[in-house]
């Protein structure tokens, strides 16, 4: 199709191809995955093809403002990278790829506690804002110690993730064999290993960047950097709960953003928390499966919520269009995540910046045919919404 020429790539799903190309089927399957049988993971992207637009004919749009303001953070552009773990598999210091086509880019990246390079390297990669995502991998106190780290090295929000006290069965994972690749015994990896010999470019790329990492923002103490195989035990013993909220407000005086939420009761508990937003996620499909798409659930939220803090949503979003429905239903800005990634796995930091110009181009011409102006006056009268769609934000409303 493409070869290996990303500035080539016309969509979203154009990257996803390169990537598929480049990478082992193990690693491509784990950015393009879901849990279980991806009920949620193909409702997220299917629930934007159910919305229609209502232009407005005949109004002049020569430029559009794209600019926006999340939890007292301005961006560029009113999407975000989203936190995305081992991200060093997909490409050589792939975090630093990612944060640095995102300053670029005049947004923000959000780093994952299981990253695989170190949260300083990240920080001076971008010239934008970078957030810190946290798990209490490793206990409160090595989270503690990673915050303190990412308030000394620039980091200016905190995003505490709420939905991942064990990990989704990612059924993909475990039919390509990465149990078994991570023990290291050459007859339990042995029929796992042609897949990743069928990539020399991968490889080769992979072992000069030092294997297989480890996650140096999760210092155990002792030991030093947590190691791969140990993140599934790690987090069932760290989940994190509302009363968490308390020391890790102590621990860290800027923004703080909760992500996993899908309720209403939930918003009206964030808000009571005295959360400074809330990302309307289900992890991608990646967790609890059967759950309610993203944009179903943004709605309920945002009504609930009533402009007192800021509102993001995650999930499925591979347009530009994608991103502007997610805005008429009140969302600040969104997160994307496999949109870059699938640019990141398919040529590193040229990839995420392709992906990123993308979805900008989208956003532009999304604008720009609905006859409105900036991001800004986006509002639900720009949609045709499904009857069957209901109203939950009613009843959610009644319970505040």
């Amino acid at each position: 199709m493409f070869g290996f020429e990303p500035a080539r790539a016309v969509t979203i799903g154009d990257l996803r191809e390169l990537a598929r190309r480049r990478v082992p089927r193990m690693v491509f399957d784990y950015i393009d995955g879901g849990a279980d049988a991806e009920v949620s993971l193909r409702g997220n992207s299917r629930a934007f093809e159910e919305i229609t637009f209502r232009p407005r004919a005949a109004v002049s749009t020569p430029s559009v403002e794209l600019r926006t303001t999340v939890a007292g953070t301005t961006l560029e552009l009113p999407f975000m990278l989203a936190p995305i773990g081992s991200s060093r598999l997909f490409y050589p210091r792939g975090e630093v790829a990612a944060a640095s086509a995102a300053g670029q880019a005049g947004t923000g990246y959000v780093l994952s506690t299981l990253s695989g390079c170190a949260l300083e390297d990240v920080k001076t990669a971008s010239r934008g804002p970078v957030w810190y995502q946290v798990y209490l991998v490793g206990g409160r106190d090595v989270a503690r110690s990673a915050i303190a780290r990412a308030k000394a090295a620039g980091f200016t929000g905190l995003v505490v993730t709420m939905d991942t006290p064990v990990a989704g069965l990612r059924e993909r994972d475990i039919r390509n064999g990465i149990p078994q690749l991570l023990t290291f015994k050459p007859w339990t990896m042995a029929p796992y290993l042609p897949q990743i010999l069928a990539r020399p470019r991968w490889l080769a790329g992979f072992m000069r960047d030092g294997g297989l990492m480890t996650f140096p923002n999760v210092v155990l103490p002792g030991t030093g950097a947590m190691l791969y195989a140990s993140v599934g035990p790690a987090l069932e013993q760290s989940v994190v709960t509302w009363a968490d909220l308390d020391w890790i407000r102590q621990a860290w005086p800027g923004p703080i953003l909760v992500k996993g939420l899908l309720t209403g009761e939930d918003a009206r508990r964030a808000v009571d928390a005295g959360v400074d937003g809330i990302i309307v996620s289900n992890h991608g499909g990646r967790q609890l499966d059967t759950v309610a798409a993203t944009l179903r659930a943004l709605p309920e939220v945002v009504d609930v919520v009533r402009g007192r803090i800021d509102v993001l949503v995650d999930g499925g979003i591979r347009r530009g269009s994608d991103i502007v429905k997610a805005l008429c239903f009140g969302a600040r800005a969104v997160l994307v995540g496999r949109a870059y990634a699938y640019g990141l796995a398919a040529a590193g930091e040229t990839g995420v910046s392709r992906a990123i110009e993308i979805l900008r181009a989208d956003l532009v011409r999304t604008l720009k045919l609905l006859g409105c102006e900036s991001v800004a006056a986006l509002n639900r009268q720009y949609l045709d919404i499904p009857v069957d769609w209901g109203q939950p934000s009613d009843a959610a409303g009644a319970r505040c």
